[in-house]
């Protein structure tokens, strides 16, 4: 069984004139991140690795939500190919992953996650929101072997605000 939960990063600042991968968070983007953690620490596996794009705003997404989850920020894998909006880049590094981890949470962008898990979760999500986690479950050992995956969780700060 392979667990993938997947978490678009927080929202974003527009204000400053920065290169696109250089974001930073806005702060109710930080406050969705920490109520979006707090709120999904009931349903996260016990053992898991935290991958991230490399953009600022999907780490620093990470970060919060690795302390949150009392996770050791050295051991966030920061992956270049992440930053991708693209969901067929997005399969090719999800199916790339060490079958070692058998729990994995990424930290990603849009319509990449979106495409995804409509792609491979059985609940058509509209839009994944910023802060929003979908927890996908698949019936494999395989990374490679990932399909028809059964959406267990969808949680966005709208809903619990």
């Amino acid at each position: 069984m392979k667990n993938l939960i997947i978490i678009r990063h927080a929202k974003s600042s527009w204000n400053a004139p920065l290169n696109d991968i250089d974001r930073p968070l806005e702060q109710r983007g930080m406050k969705d991140a920490h109520l979006v953690a707090m709120n999904s620490l009931q349903f996260i596996p016990p053992k898991f690795q935290i991958f991230s794009s490399t953009a600022k705003r999907a780490s620093e997404t990470a970060l919060i939500f690795a302390q949150s989850f009392s996770y050791p920020i050295e051991s966030i894998t920061f992956n270049p190919e992440l930053y991708t909006f693209d969901e067929n880049r997005l399969e090719k590094v999800i199916k790339a992953f060490d079958n070692n981890y058998d729990n994995v949470i990424l930290f990603g962008h849009n319509e990449a996650i979106t495409n995804f898990v409509n792609k491979f979760g059985d609940v058509f999500i509209g839009n994944v929101s910023t802060s929003g986690l979908v927890f996908l479950q698949f019936n494999t050992v395989d990374w490679q072997n990932i399909e028809n995956g059964k959406t267990l969780k969808v949680l966005f700060p709208k809903d619990l605000k």
